[in-house]
Order: structure tokens, then sequence, then C-alpha cells
């Protein structure tokens, strides 16, 4: 037994994270093949059955987790990103909720037949779209702040809201409010409602109480992220005992309180806890669809597979379209927001627990509440996982459908650089701290930013913006690399380039930490002073499409320095010293390089020939 559990853990492990670097790799949303993977190790081949192993521990382990990553989720919802979203955010979470669940509720009646106590049950799940399958997906879209902004809050704040509304429609249920409603209108609802504010409190509290521990040096930085995990769940337990649902809404309150108390420090921590969540979401999405029983997949009919539909395309569209109405979004933001709605862990949680309480009490049609939230997940994870991408580059809600590049430091032969890659419609911004040193790629056309992309004002305005890749060129090379460090875990470690600080401090024991600087642009001799010496020799940079006949002089001429390749829609390769593998080009490639004079006359009299004599 011992050992079958053991198996099961490896398994789960070990094809969840595979399941997240296939998904990385093919830019595919990892939600779908968690799924695929979950179903075939439990209904079909029967390989899990996480419910049975673990026992009675299995219901509990899937609350905390949930709970740790709706805190996680928490800590996104930074209050200044209402500034933009503010209407569009309080339309999604205030007035779409109560819509999608009535409309939710009369498609479950109407198209699938349950009793109305069971539609207004699974009305109240299905209104939940779930941070675990939403914040993944965001991360990999590329959408505007905006728009990630709006998908963002309502999953994380109706997420709870959503929990609590299912657990109010079944104790209502549970007490058969229409026989004792003396009972429910005394005791029942100021409970829950005393339950709602010592929730709201129980988050706030422990927020300030790390904020007062970590800025007053009486938390080792070994210890903040387990006493933050740890507070989590007891904050969640606690509130859960007074009643179900309560526990979500205060690590809710909990994380967003912590992110907008902006303690020193907390960016280090909540990476941390990123990772930590990636693996959690990948862990229950295998074990939760792995627990399906054949009997419940059996209990699908034609109804609810109508009810499914309806939910796509009548409940949410149209509770979208209402709550939205003389709002400051944008029709395309209207349309992609009541399209794109995932469900997630949350929600089969919650019909798994709810199903089986009402069924105890004689609720006819309760045994298809889980088949029903079980279809209406599997469709909704898999449509709008896969449609999320193409529709918002269809309605033009992305940054860039290409890969980007930004350019820190205005100096001549940066801007050259830029224009040069401008030219040829390569996304391209260039950022400085002083408008004066943008003045001459402004002129050029060329997208700049003035910003400092250390402070927090920087690495927004950063996000609002396609950005890639990100080559530092200023001539102070401490600078370069604490930007490089800094954007490192955003950007991703093998993104961040800047010049060399020379080749002594490249050093691995004495020279700059390979942590603390970003990877050398180029050689090690290449330092800002090689790149502007060169730009004084009148050395220009120009761009090329590889052909046949050009691909063989790639880093074999005397006249040129070649530097960038750029593949559209895939990536773009940038030279460096510390490369583990060369890059090569293809045929179709375009080749960025820095030419010297003659070079470029060379160039010159190489487009004046004909096409046959070349």
């Amino acid at each position: 037994m011992a050992y079958e559990v053991l198996f099961g853990i490896v398994l789960t492990f070990g094809a969840g994270m595979l399941a997240q670097w296939v998904a990385w790799r093919l830019r595919l949303p990892a939600i779908a093949f968690l799924f695929a993977i979950g179903f075939l190790f439990g209904p079909v081949l029967g390989l899990l059955h996480p419910s049975e192993a673990l026992g009675h521990a299995f219901r509990p382990l899937v609350a905390m987790l949930v709970a740790l990553i709706v805190f996680e989720g928490g800590m996104a919802l930074d209050i200044r990103q209402l500034r933009e979203a503010g209407q569009g955010v309080a339309r999604l979470t205030m007035v779409a909720l109560p819509i999608n669940w009535v409309l939710g509720a009369l498609a479950a009646h109407y198209v699938a037949h349950l009793e109305w106590g069971t539609s207004f049950l699974f009305g109240a799940i299905i209104v939940v779209t779930g941070p675990t399958v939403i914040l993944p997906l965001l991360r990999s879209a590329k959408l505007h702040p905006r728009v990630a902004a709006f998908l963002r809050w309502e999953a994380i704040v109706n997420d709870p809201l959503g929990a609590i509304l299912a657990a109010v429609v079944m104790q209502i249920m549970l007490l058969h409010v229409d026989l004792h409603k003396q009972l429910f209108f005394e005791h029942t609802l100021p409970d829950m409602l005393a339950a709602g504010a010592l929730s709201v409190a129980a988050g706030i509290l422990p927020a300030y109480l790390m904020r007062y521990l970590f800025t007053r040096d009486l938390m080792p930085e070994l210890l903040k992220v387990p006493v933050m995990v740890t507070l989590a769940l007891i904050v969640f337990e606690s509130c859960t005992i007074v009643m179900e649902g309560a526990g979500l809404i205060a690590v809710t309150v909990f994380g967003m309180t912590l992110t907008n108390l902006h303690i020193p420090g907390l960016n280090e921590l909540r990476r941390t806890k990123e990772s930590l969540v990636i693996l959690m979401v990948s862990v229950l999405f295998i074990l939760l669809t792995a627990d399906l029983h054949r009997a419940a997949l059996a209990r699908l009919s034609i109804p609810i597979l109508l009810l499914t539909l309806v939910v796509l395309f009548i409940v949410r569209p149209l509770g979208i379209f209402l709550s939205t109405l003389r709002t400051t979004m944008s029709w395309q933001e209207r349309l992609f927001v009541g399209w794109i709605a995932p469900r997630g862990i949350v929600a089969a949680a919650v019909a798994g627990a709810a199903g089986i309480k009402l069924s105890e009490a004689g609720y006819a049609s309760a045994d298809l509440v889980m088949p029903a939230v079980f279809a209406v997940i599997a469709v909704t994870m898999i449509c709008h996982g896969f449609s999320l991408g193409p529709l918002a580059r269809r309605l033009q809600l992305t940054l860039s459908n290409e890969p980007a590049l930004v350019i820190l430091g205005g100096s001549a032969w940066s801007t050259d650089l830029a224009a040069c890659l401008h030219n040829e419609n390569v996304p391209v911004l260039v950022v400085d701290t002083t408008m004066q040193d943008l003045m001459a790629a402004a002129r050029q056309g060329v997208p700049v930013l003035k910003t400092e992309l250390l402070s927090a004002a920087g690495q927004e305005s950063l996000e609002e913006r396609p950005a890639d890749y990100l080559i530092a060129t200023t001539g102070d090379a401490i600078y370069n690399g604490m930007v490089c460090g800094h954007l490192a875990p955003h950007m991703g470690r093998e993104r961040v380039f800047q010049v060399s600080p020379g080749a002594a401090r490249l050093d691995l024991y004495r020279g700059l930490s390979r942590d603390a600087r970003g990877k050398v642009f180029g050689e090690p001799g290449w330092s800002y002073s090689f790149f502007d010496t060169l730009y004084s020799r009148d050395w220009r940079f120009s761009c090329h499409t590889v052909t046949e006949e050009t691909i063989e002089r790639f880093e074999k001429e005397e006249n040129r320095i070649d530097l960038l390749i750029v593949r559209r829609g895939t990536g773009i390769f940038i030279r460096s010293a510390e490369d583990q593998v060369r890059a090569m080009p293809v045929v179709g490639d375009l080749v960025v390089s820095m030419v010297s004079p003659g070079g470029q006359e060379q160039e010159e009299e190489e487009e004046k020939e004909p096409p046959e004599e070349k």
C-alpha cells in the first residue's frame, strides 16, 4: 500500500512537470495537458485513485492546496491596477456575479431539468472562473494589462465569493428554509454575515503582523516564506471552521493586503511562491481529474451536454454583456471577457462536497451536480484555454505577436541599433531615465520610454509594452547588471544581456556574479567603449535577410560583426560568449550586424547588382 501511494505521488509530480514543460515549449495552455493526463491516469487506465489511496486526508489536502493557490492569487491584486480597469472590475465582481448566478440556475432548471434548489447550487458554482486556470493562461498570453486585470480580478475575487454563495445555497437547502424561515433569518443569516466580516479582519491583521516583523528585522529571510504559508493555512482553517467558504475570503484578503502594504523584499518571496503554486496547480489538476469515477462520467447525458453549451454560448456572454453596459470597456474587451471563463479546482472541489451532502439529504438531482460541473470545467478548459491566445490576437488585445527587444540606454550606437530593427518592423523599445537621450530615437519613430526600470513604476510601464528580451547598453556596468538581475526572474535569465563590464569582471569566481548581471552581449572584450569607438569610426548597424547564398558568410566576414538573429514569430537569438550552444541562422532569418564603412559600400554595390549577376 505504501509503495502504491509513493508510486502515485512520483507519477503525479513527474507527469505534472512534464506537462508544464511541454506546454511551455509548444506555447499551449498547460491546463489542457494536465487535465488530459489526469483523465488518462484515472478513469481510463486506473493508475491513480487519489481518494482511495489517501482516504479521509484527500479532501482536506485539496482544500489546503487550493487555499495556498488563492492566497498567491490575492498577492497579484495590486490596487494600483484599478486606476484603469476599476469600473470594469467592479462590474465583473459585483454585478456580473449575481446575473450569471441567476442565468446559470435558469439554464440548469429548464435545460437539464434539475430541481430549483440544485439548479441554484449549480449556478453558484459556475460563477467561479478560477484563478488556478486563469493565472497560468495570463502568464503566457501577453495580453494588454487592462484586459489581463479584468480577468485576474474577476477570477480571484469571484473565487471565494462563489464558494460562499454555494455554501449559503447549500445551507438553505439543508435547512429547508421554507419550513424553518425563522431559524434562518434569526440565526443562520446573521452568523453568515458575521463570518464574512470575521474573514476580512482575519486576512488584514496577519498582513500587518508580517509587515511589523519583516520591517523590524524580527524575521530571518530563511523563515519568511514558511511563516507566510503557515499563517495563510492557519487563517484559512480558522475561518473555514466558522463557515464553509469564509477561509477563501480570508486568504484572498491576506494576500491582497500584503501586496498593497509594499513590504520591502516581498517580490522575491512572491517569486518563490509562484514556483510552488505552479507545482501545486499541476498536482491538483491531475489528482482531481484522476479521482473522477466512471459512474459519475456515465451520468453525463444529452441534457447536461446541452446545459454546458448554454453556459458557454448564452449564460456567460449574456451576463457579461448586461453587467458591462455603459462602462469604459470596448466591445472587443467585452466580447473577449464574455467568452473567456474557464472553471477550475474550486468549482470541482465545491461540486464534489456539495453533491454528496445534498444526496444524503434526499435531493433527487444532487447526483447530477458533479457531472454537470465536470462537463463545464472540461469544455471551458479546452475551448477557452486554446482559444484565448488566437482570439486575443484577432481582437488586437495582445501586446505583440512578434518577439520584442528592449534596449536600455539611448546612446548614439544603441539608437542606431534600435532604428535598424524598427525599420525592419521588429518590435523594439528604447528605455532611458532622461528624455534628452531618447530624443534621437524618438525622431526616427522608434518607441521610447522614459523611466527607471529599477522602480515599481518602471516595471509596470514595461509590462504595458512588448518586452521579451533586454540588452542593457549604458556606460555603467554595475547599473546594467542591476537592471538585468532585477528583470531576469520576469523575462528569463537567458533573455537579459548587457554590454561587457570588462573581461576581468566576467571571471566566474572573482568577477561579477552571474546572478547579479546579465549575459554578456557579444564577446568579453566588447564593452560600451568598444561599440562607442566603432560607431565614432562610422561603423553602423545593418539588417539583411539570410538567403542560401549568404548563409555561409555568417560570422566569417572581417568587416562585419554579426550580433542578432531575428526569427519571425519564434524568438531573437542574441550573440553571447556565454552561450552553451551558438545559434545559427536559417534561410529567411533576419541577421543584425555592425558593419564597417567598407562593408557598407560593399552592401550598396551588391544591392545595385542585377539579380542575374549575383
